[in-house]
């Protein structure tokens, strides 16, 4: 049987060289491998092409490598929230894939199965089809680099021709994924709202590296809870439950006492 555990993330990462491609879990910033992140910040990597659903905020998650300027394309859904993507991006310091957020959770998915390309409906009669977004600005604020156009056909569904837009799969280098429990053999659980893109992103990449709250020994899993099983996972590093979480907007209810009326907004605190 296959031990995955390695000592330390710095030591799992050691090896990603500059120019390599990443899938990279979390969303907003649920579930973001924090720990394997900081490695990769300190050790220096650059001319990164990550793959995420998001690229963190300006001083956590994927934003740590965008501000030190070590990412050189994002391939995401949503970008909203990091000031310094949008910066480096209409600078034209950043290159963006920008990708419906279902079709990116395929196109992950299908890497990780050996699945080359899909015919989906979404996009279809938009620039996501058609091409034309913008990929990479000019210094002046032109298009350098557009996306161009995909193969757009026609297949009857639910008795009627629909069009539908072809997508290729995504696979990368490698993928930096968070788990809240693994075992050492890399067989992962994921915690609520974490196992979004992560189990998708650990199985596109060629090398899985997965940060886990808490390690057990092989055969503790319950089987039937296991998200995702050992076979898409390469190394496997503890890095404890307390690890550093953040959340990303944090909104509450306001209190309300007698005579406050019915107000039942919510508000950011």
């Amino acid at each position: 049987m296959i031990d995955k555990q390695w000592a330390s993330a710095a030591e799992a990462v050691a090896d990603i060289p500059d120019g390599a491609s990443l899938a990279v879990g979390g969303f907003g910033l649920s579930g973001n491998p924090s720990a394997l992140i900081e490695a990769l910040l300190a050790q220096g990597t650059s001319g990164l092409s990550v793959v995420s659903n998001n690229c963190g905020v300006d001083d956590w998650g994927l934003g740590l490598l965008l501000g030190a300027h070590r990412i050189r394309k994002m391939t995401s859904s949503y970008v909203g929230e990091n000031k310094e993507f949008e910066r480096q991006f209409l600078s034209g310091e950043l290159e963006l894939e920008l990708t419906p957020q279902g079709t990116l959770a395929e196109k992950l998915r299908a890497g990780g199965s050996g699945i080359a390309a899909f015919f989906t409906q979404t996009g279809v009669g938009t620039q996501v089809a058609e091409g034309g977004l913008p990929r990479r600005y000019a210094a002046d604020g032109s298009v350098e680099v557009a996306s161009p156009a995909k193969d757009v056909r026609t297949f009857e569904m639910h008795g009627q021709p629909r069009e539908f837009v072809l997508e290729e799969a995504i696979t990368t280098d490698y993928a930096l994924v968070h788990a809240a429990l693994g075992d050492r053999h890399g067989n992962l659980i994921f915690n609520k709202a974490a196992r979004n893109f992560n189990p998708l992103a650990a199985m596109a990449g060629r090398v899985c590296i997965a940060q886990v709250e808490r390690l057990v020994e092989p055969g503790e899993l319950d089987p039937d809870r296991v998200h995702l099983p050992g076979v898409f996972v390469h190394r496997v590093v503890e890095v404890g439950s307390d690890i550093e979480k953040r959340i990303e907007r944090r909104t509450v209810r306001p209190s309300t006492g007698a005579g406050t009326g019915s107000d039942s907004g919510n508000r950011e605190a």
